[in-house]
């Protein structure tokens, strides 16, 4: 009992050595833009900061409401005295943590012969490797690891699924039925009531898994328990949304364009091809083939329920979902981050120990461990360094609007990051160029400034369309940034739009 406390103990340091490995290296290149800055990125943190000030919750949300990973943020903000920025590189080293913790629960109990935890390191390793390979600012590019480090794209959906294959292999492998049944449905419902693309990227498939799998007689009974308490969960998971239905602003549904098939395999095509452009991509592509080839093998040579299910689904998942994903007509590169974790569950389904002398393993054992102990406490300075690389522009802008005790605007792209890190948030309200309210992963709270004295604008901002005729009474340079400063003039807010 107590070498196995110790064994777990030390696949969580090795696992948290790895995160922030990862969480450091990708920090330091240009995908740390989704890390700190993405318009998108910053929702959750923004949540968490209307929350912890007590301001009214009228949140437009999009079909994700970001549940478990708001309640995280926030959680982490009330408890660490670190910046915004730190928040977010803690999180992301949480996030890889949460995900080796699911791989850990599908590598099964150990047995004789068999070394989950070593292999659940390794699997984690694995994906960190593939997340290492990630360098683009762009959330449209087909990297997909490295989205497991934010706190938007899907964190909390990939490890609600790695869960819920986890515990139907438990089920398979005898566990007790009943805490099984409720875990699952517990997973189940809370992941598709936060994000209802679980239902895509986990009971579908794993759905079509269980059913096929009950055919066979020896393992009918538990499959469909399993395939009952998963439906069961995301059934009402879908039904618990129902209170949420203010704050849901889109429901999805028209993110479904089947007649854009062909288009779809035209989008998936490009981005796969500018991965390919890249070493780091052919690498990527190079380790992500070896475990589908290692999942399909392990599918056919496995004679134990519960390995076979889990290499079938590490790489029945990820097909389901791409062959879903352009059925539907979907141009977005997040919605297939099966292929990145769902595959690397091929090293857990069987996880044997390494047929070599005891001494040469637990030597090998230490030499990686201390390896990675060591590059983990190096990455430390590494990751803070990123964190709290300074910007300029966008703290010219937050020191000037601090500073104008005034109400001003901005369009999405450009407003969010400013918008987060002012000492009031409801100082810059996110409008579209026409100044409606645009109602879109902000609170609506924030509409009842009903006018605004100044603008911000960027590169990125569409060109203005105002109400009303006005020619701002001072320019503010900022870098990146422009203020428009319209002095006494206030400019009427217009109505809400998603």
């Amino acid at each position: 009992m107590q070498r196995t406390w110790v064994r777990e103990l030390l696949g969580w340091m090795l696992a948290a050595a790895v995160a922030l490995i990862v969480a450091a290296s990708v920090a330091s290149t240009p995908r740390s833009e989704l890390l700190f800055r993405d318009g998108d990125s910053l929702v959750v943190a923004m949540f968490a900061q209307s929350v912890l000030a007590g301001t009214p919750l009228d949140w437009a949300m999009s079909s994700v409401l970001f549940l478990p990973e708001s309640a995280l943020f926030t959680g982490l903000d009330a408890l660490l005295p670190v910046g915004i920025n730190g928040l977010f590189a803690v999180s992301a080293v949480v996030n890889v943590l949460a995900l080796y913790g699911a791989v850990r629960l599908v590598a099964g109990r150990r047995q004789e012969g068999r070394a989950p935890v070593a292999w659940s390191v390794i699997a984690i390793g694995a994906f960190g490797a593939l997340a290492m390979t990630e360098m683009s600012p762009s959330r449209d590019a087909l990297e997909l690891a490295s989205l497991q480090l934010t706190t938007t794209y899907y964190s909390a959906t990939v490890v609600g699924a790695v869960l819920a294959i986890g515990i139907i292999r438990r089920m398979l492998d005898g566990a007790r039925l009943v805490p099984m049944v409720f875990a699952l449905a517990a997973i189940a419902l809370v992941s598709t009531l936060s994000n209802p693309l679980f239902a895509a990227w986990t009971t579908v498939p794993l759905g079509l898994i269980t059913a096929i799998g009950a055919l066979r007689r020896a393992s009918r009974g538990r499959m469909l328990v399993a395939l009952s308490a998963l439906l069961t969960g995301t059934i009402v998971g879908l039904l618990a949304r129902i209170p949420f239905a203010g704050w849901i602003t889109n429901t999805g549904a028209g993110y479904a364009q089947p007649d854009l098939w062909q288009d779809s395999i035209g989008y998936y095509g490009e981005i796969f091809g500018e991965r390919l452009a890249n070493p780091l991509g052919i690498l990527a592509l190079v380790l992500t083939v070896a475990l589908l080839a290692l999942a399909v093998w392990r599918t056919f040579r496995s004679d134990d329920d519960g390995a076979r299910f889990i290499a079938v689904a590490a790489w029945v998942v990820p097909l389901l979902v791409v062959i879903g994903a352009i059925a539907l007509g979907t141009h977005a590169a997040r919605y297939l981050q099966p292929l990145a974790f769902a595959p690397i569950l091929a090293l857990v389904a069987l996880p044997r120990a390494l047929r070599i002398p005891g001494i040469l393993r637990r030597q090998l054992a230490a030499v990686v461990g201390v390896a990675l102990l060591v590059g983990g406490g190096i990455s430390i300075p590494r990751l803070a360094s990123a964190a709290n690389a300074p910007d300029a522009d966008a703290a010219c802008v937050t020191d000037w609007v601090d500073a104008s005790a005034r109400t001003g605007a901005g369009q999405f792209w450009t407003v969010r990051l400013p918008k987060l890190h002012l000492d009031d948030p409801s100082q810059l309200v996110q409008v579209d160029h026409q100044l409606n309210g645009y109602a879109w992963l902000v609170n609506r709270a924030d509409f009842d400034a009903g006018t605004v004295s100044f603008l911000v604008e960027d590169a990125q901002t569409v060109e203005w369309d105002l109400p009303i005729q006005a020619i701002p009474d001072d320019i503010i340079e900022c870098g990146r940034y422009r203020i428009l400063d319209f002095g006494e003039t206030e400019l009427p807010l217009g109505p809400q739009r998603s």
